[in-house]
C-alpha cells in the first residue's frame, strides 16, 4: 500500500499496458479517481449508481480488473480524504495528461454526475470547479455536458 501512495506522487508518466493491476500509471489513476470520488461524494449521497459509473468508468478506461478497481478505490479515497483540497490532483493531471485526456475526464466526471439522474447545486458548482483547475474552457464544460446529458437522453 505504501508503494501504491508514493506513486501518486511520481511526476513520471509511463505507458499503460493495459493488464496491469498495479501498473505505473497509479499515480494518475489515483488523481483521476479521486475527483470522481470528490464529485459522487460532494451532495453527500453517494449512491449505488454513481458508485457503479465509477467503476465501469476505470474499468473501461483504464482496463482494470474489479478486484484492482477496489484498491484503485481505496487509495484514492485516503488520499481525497487526507488533502487539503483538489489541487495535488488536476495539478498531476495537468502535468501528464493533454487537453484531449482532460476534456474525457470532465465528460466521465458529467456521467458520475448524471447518474442519479439529476444535477445538484454542489455538484455544478464542482464540475465548474474542476474544469477550472484543469485548464479547460466554459465552452469545453459545456460542451462535455451537453454531450452526456443528450446521451443519457438519447438511452431512455
Amino acid at each position: 500500500m505504501i508503494n501504491f501512495v508514493k506513486r501518486f506522487f511520481a511526476k513520471e508518466r509511463t505507458a499503460d499496458t493495459g493488464n496491469q493491476g498495479k501498473g505505473e500509471r497509479h499515480d494518475i489513476r489515483v488523481a483521476v479517481c479521486a475527483l470522481f470520488l470528490e464529485m459522487a461524494n460532494i451532495d453527500s449521497e453517494f449512491s449505488e449508481p454513481e458508485r457503479e459509473d465509477i467503476m465501469s468508468l476505470l474499468r473501461s478506461h483504464y482496463c482494470l480488473a474489479d478486484e484492482h478497481i477496489g484498491e484503485l478505490i481505496e487509495a484514492s479515497n485516503k488520499e481525497r480524504k487526507e488533502s487539503i483540497d483538489l489541487w495535488q490532483f488536476t495539478n498531476l493531471i495537468n502535468q501528464n495528461y493533454s487537453r484531449e485526456e482532460k476534456i474525457q475526464i470532465i465528460e466521465m466526471v458529467w456521467q458520475i454526475v448524471y447518474a442519479d439522474g439529476k444535477l445538484d447545486k454542489h455538484e455544478d458548482y464542482l464540475v465548474h470547479k474542476l474544469t477550472k483547475l484543469l485548464r479547460l474552457t466554459h465552452k469545453q464544460l459545456i460542451d462535455t455536458k451537453l454531450k452526456v446529458r443528450d446521451s443519457i437522453l438519447d438511452k431512455k
